[in-house]
């Protein structure tokens, strides 16, 4: 006969706790700003009789009692993208104990997408084309949606933004300290748009360093992390090849030394390299890279989805991360 399946009730008797507080703290909530008092201790004992018993919710009766799907959506443009990567792997590390399964959208269209799927709370990592803050609108009525954009506000839906602030000045500027042959690895996109941020701290680096913009040194590519590795080649490759790159993502920067790598250039001594996003692939690489991005940013989004995912009525706000610029091997300091 196969085992008794664990259930609230085994776990509270296991603790020495009510099934009340069991299913509060798997729920997620216990320990969250404004929230009942739960010890520590008593958190943890729940936890440890939970996984002892091999506990797990039974998501059909729960979503039949409180109407929730316990499913959280990620939009994610790019999968292979290491920022995707680590937004996904903060947020497999946060849902457990709240009993919610995420669920990707790699490389899809959230435009149709998530009028034929829902969930408790959708994240969407990209909304930057005409119309799409009139859609996110008209789909937040009917859907708790989470929207990364330096750009967008509030309106129905939660934006999520990171404060670049002067840090990707001060990358540049990291650079051109010790080098005056500085390359920019941008997706052609970036040189469309009316207001790239990125390519534009690239830019206004040269001016504050005195260097002249040289067309051979801005490298783009059109979509994936094949194309900025193609492109890094034919950069680096150059009679006259720059000594730095100034990639506009950590992917576009782990492309590039990659490529330095093929073309046998030691990094950083033959060229350095800075990204923009400080990802977690980027931090454990080898040589770690050098990077500008947000202070906790990804372990801070998994736990604003889970809130909004257990707690959807909240208002609309804004969460933002603060830049700095972490220096690392790729492009050390300079002696």
């Amino acid at each position: 006969m196969s085992p008794q399946r664990a259930t609230i009730r085994t776990v509270a008797q296991a603790a020495g706790v009510s099934t009340a507080t069991v299913s509060y703290v798997l729920s997620g909530r216990a320990g969250k700003t404004n929230s009942p008092g739960v010890s520590a201790e008593t958190v943890l004992r729940v936890k440890e009789a939970a996984l002892e018993l091999g506990y797990r919710p039974n998501q059909a009766a729960r979503a039949i009692r409180t109407g929730k799907s316990n499913l959280m959506m990620l939009s994610l443009t790019m999968l292979s993208d290491p920022w995707s990567l680590s937004v996904s792997k903060a947020v497999g590390a946060a849902v457990g104990p709240a009993g919610i399964t995420p669920m990707i959208l790699a490389d899809t269209d959230w435009r149709t997408a998530i009028k034929r799927q829902g969930a408790d709370v959708i994240f969407i990592d990209a909304a930057d084309d005409e119309g799409d803050a009139e859609l996110l609108a008209e789909l937040a009525r009917n859907n708790r949606l989470v929207v990364f954009s330096e750009t967008l506000e509030p309106n129905g839906f939660d934006v999520v933004r990171s404060l670049a602030g002067t840090s990707m000045g001060q990358a540049m500027d990291h650079l051109t300290e010790t080098h005056s042959k500085v390359a920019c690895l941008t997706p052609a996109s970036s040189l469309r748009a009316p207001q790239s941020v990125r390519y534009g701290a690239y830019v206004r680096g040269l001016e504050r360093a005195g260097l002249e913009l040289r067309q051979d040194y801005v490298a783009t590519f059109a979509g994936d992390e094949v194309g900025a590795y193609e492109a890094a080649v034919a950069l680096l490759r150059q009679p006259d090849p720059p000594t730095a790159v100034f990639a506009t993502s950590d992917f576009v920067a782990i492309a590039a030394v990659h490529a330095a790598q093929r073309l046998r250039l030691d990094v950083p001594g033959d060229v350095a390299v800075v990204g923009i996003g400080n990802t977690l692939q980027g931090e454990a690489m080898a040589p770690s890279l050098t990077s500008v991005g947000p202070v906790g940013f990804f372990g801070g989004l998994a736990d604003f989805l889970v809130d909004r995912a257990m707690d959807p009525s909240g208002p609309p706000q804004v969460l933002e991360f603060p830049w700095q610029l972490f220096v690392r091997d790729s492009a050390p300091a300079a002696p």
